[in-house]
C-alpha cells in the first residue's frame, strides 16, 4: 500500500516538474523572440493595454432620439397645421408657415417652394410662388422630436407622393387636368362633403365633385361657402350679405372657375372623388346643420324649397 502511494506521489511530482520546465521554455521563447521581433518592450506593452481602456477609446452607443406622434386630420389647412405643431413644441407656427406658405394666413409665398418642387416633381404644375396648401397629406406621423420643419414637410410630401398612384396620375392626365386642379377641387370637396374615412364611403363626395365639375363645364359659379370660409377665417356653413361681395378670387360666388389654389389639405377619398366624380342630373346640394345628410336638387326652385325646409 505504501509503495503504491509513493509511486503516485512520484508521478505527480514528475508531472509538475515537466509543466514547469515547458512553461519556462515558452516564457523565454516569447520574451526573447516575439517581443524582440516586434520591438516591444514590456513597459510599452503594458502602456498600450492601459491606453486601450482609456475612456476616449471606449465606443459609446449613441443615445436614442426622442420621438413624437402627430396627427393631421383631413381638411386641415396649412394654418391649422401650423397652430397644431406650435402646441407640440419645439416648432413654432411662424417657422412652419415660412416654409409652407399660406394664403389664409397672409403668407402666400413659401420660402422653400423651389426646394420642394425640385425634390417632388408633382409640385411642378403649380403656379409660380404658390404655397403648399393641399399637398401636406393628412395622416398620423411618427417623427423625431428634433426634426426640422423641412423634415416634417418632406415626410408629408413623401406620403402624398405614395398615395397618388401612377394610375391616378395617368387618369388625371387623360382627363386633360393637372394635379394642381385636382387637388384644388378635392380641397373644396373635403370641406363641402361629409366623408366617412372609417368606412371609405365617399359616394356623396363623388356626387358633389360631379356637381362642381359640371358647373365649371357650363360656366356656372361654384358658389362654395368653403372658399369664403377659407379667406374669412371662419367656420360658417352659409354666408350672406357683404361676405358674398368680398373682392377675392377665392370668392366663388363672385368669380367663376376654380379658386386660385387649394383651400385645405384633402384626404385620399376627397382626392379620389375629384378624379372619379359621379356625374348626375343634380346641380344643387345642401347639408342640414348638425347632420351628415346631403339633400340634392336638380333645379334652383327645388333647391330653394330644400333650403326653406332644412335651413330655416
Amino acid at each position: 500500500m505504501k509503495k503504491t502511494v509513493y509511486y503516485l506521489l512520484a508521478i505527480i511530482l514528475f508531472s509538475v516538474l515537466t509543466i514547469l520546465i515547458i512553461a519556462n521554455i515558452y516564457f523565454h521563447f516569447f520574451t526573447n523572440n516575439i517581443l524582440a521581433n516586434h520591438k516591444l518592450e514590456s513597459s510599452n506593452f503594458i502602456t498600450r493595454i492601459i491606453d486601450h481602456f482609456r475612456p476616449q477609446s471606449i465606443i459609446i452607443a449613441p443615445a436614442l432620439r426622442a420621438e413624437k406622434t402627430i396627427h393631421i386630420p383631413e381638411g386641415f389647412t396649412n394654418q391649422d397645421i401650423a397652430r397644431y405643431l406650435s402646441k407640440q413644441e419645439p416648432w413654432t407656427s411662424k417657422d412652419f408657415l415660412q416654409v409652407v406658405g399660406s394664403v389664409q394666413a397672409g403668407s402666400k409665398i413659401a420660402t422653400s417652394s423651389s426646394y420642394f418642387s425640385t425634390k417632388f416633381p408633382f409640385l411642378k404644375d403649380r403656379p409660380p410662388g404658390a404655397d403648399l396648401e393641399g399637398y401636406l397629406f393628412p395622416d398620423t406621423y411618427r417623427i423625431y422630436a428634433s426634426s426640422t420643419v423641412k423634415e416634417i414637410v418632406s415626410k408629408m410630401l413623401n406620403n402624398f407622393n405614395e398615395k397618388l398612384t401612377p394610375k391616378m396620375r395617368a387618369d388625371i392626365k387623360s382627363q386633360g387636368k393637372t394635379i394642381y386642379e385636382i387637388i384644388t377641387m378635392a380641397s373644396l370637396v373635403e370641406k363641402e362633403a361629409p366623408i366617412n374615412y372609417h368606412t371609405d364611403n365617399n359616394r356623396n363626395a363623388r356626387i358633389i365633385a360631379g356637381i362642381f365639375w359640371n358647373r365649371l363645364k357650363r360656366g356656372q359659379a361654384l358658389e362654395s361657402d368653403a372658399t369664403l370660409s377659407y379667406i374669412l377665417n371662419d367656420t360658417e356653413s352659409q354666408h350672406q350679405g357683404k361676405a358674398l361681395e368680398i373682392n377675392s378670387k377665392y370668392n366663388t360666388y363672385k368669380y367663376r372657375g376654380l379658386p386660385p389654389g387649394p383651400i385645405s389639405n384633402p384626404g385620399i377619398l376627397a382626392i379620389k372623388a375629384a378624379i372619379y366624380p359621379l356625374l348626375t342630373s343634380y346641380n344643387y346640394f345642401l347639408t342640414p346643420s348638425g347632420t351628415k345628410t346631403v339633400v340634392y336638387a336638380k333645379t334652383y326652385a327645388q333647391h330653394l324649397r330644400n333650403s326653406y325646409k332644412y335651413l330655416r
